[in-house]
């Protein structure tokens, strides 16, 4: 008998923490040259809906919240009704740690759990979705990750400093995933610190709490530009 698949069988049918998502889609696209990138058309319906659903149909996700520009409302309100794990569509704040917080905010007193997620990666999957809830059930923060192929350069007056090692670099995606209460005592211990963080595991990370990575997607890509936006629909019509 091997031990180690049994283990493993055993721990998928463990029951997961109660899990809420707070998608995030409140940026203002000025990379975008003018599309906006939220419901920008993808294989025939709006971005931001593709990203909701795959939520709504991952059974490690119990309840949404997604956070929104004010006039993107009761648009995305519309597109989410016939997701009944949408709880609620907020406005964001002025930057992206005031609207996770936002999000946080309008989430159930049920939530152990939480997993943020980009709105504009589109081509997340519910294997990432499930095996990052999975590791933070077990570490209390999880993120996935992929390798990085370029070599990286730390660069100083236009001048490079130096090469960190590229076996050891690791660029990370969504969704991020933790404790309820550890992510919302990070996010306001940076913010009583003034401490932008470009993503919540640099908040986690300043509470001195080490966050697990696991296998991420390369088609898990974030739409920033419109080539990005090119990329996805070609990777949807190659999926087809």
């Amino acid at each position: 008998m091997d031990l180690t698949k049994v283990a493993q069988g055993m721990r998928k049918v463990l029951p997961l923490k109660y899990c809420g998502a707070v998608i995030v889609a409140a940026g203002t696209a000025s990379r975008m040259g003018g599309i906006d990138k939220v419901m920008a058309e993808l294989d025939g319906e709006p971005m931001i809906a593709r990203t909701v659903r795959t939520f709504q149909n991952c059974d490690a996700i119990s309840e949404i919240v997604v956070v929104t520009r004010p006039d993107l409302i009761v648009p995305i309100m519309s597109l989410c009704a016939g997701f009944d794990k949408v709880k609620a569509v907020v406005a964001g704040g002025a930057s992206r740690q005031e609207s996770v917080k936002l999000g946080l905010n309008a989430l159930s007193n049920r939530v152990q759990l939480v997993a943020v997620q980009d709105g504009a990666r589109p081509l997340v999957s519910d294997e990432v979705i499930d095996r990052t809830v999975r590791a933070a059930h077990s570490y209390g923060a999880a993120a996935p990750a992929v390798p990085v192929k370029d070599t990286i350069k730390v660069a100083q007056g236009g001048l490079v400093a130096s090469t960190p090692e590229r076996s050891q670099l690791r660029a990370v995606q969504t969704p991020q995933v933790f404790d309820f209460d550890l992510l919302r005592g990070a996010l306001k211990k940076a913010e009583a610190e003034n401490l932008t963080v470009t993503d919540d595991c640099s908040a986690v990370e300043q509470m001195g709490m080490s966050v697990k990575l696991v296998e991420g997607d390369e088609r898990n890509i974030k739409i920033t530009t419109p080539l990005d936006l090119k990329m996805a629909a070609l990777l949807l019509e190659e999926n087809k």
